[in-house]
């Protein structure tokens, strides 16, 4: 019964609840490690997010890859 009434809630407030959960997170890495870490943080995940989606979605990532790096590094 209880399972069900919190799976119920989670599904009519999934975004406010995962957006609360990270704002707490960040929060709690703000204060421990500080402001610019934090944000370093904050960018390493966003690019392993866009890595993590291209894999996901089965593209090729050696061509975005020669792309970014030097032509023929990749290898």
């Amino acid at each position: 019964m209880l399972k069900e009434r919190l799976l119920d809630i989670f599904e009519k407030h999934q975004g406010k609840i995962l957006g609360s959960l990270f704002g707490l997170i960040v929060a709690i890495v703000f204060l421990t490690v500080g402001f610019f870490k934090t944000i370093f943080i904050l960018i390493l995940v966003a690019i392993g997010y866009y890595f993590g989606k291209k894999i996901d979605n089965r593209e090729n990532i050696g061509e975005l890859l020669d792309r970014i790096l030097p032509p023929g590094k990749l290898k």
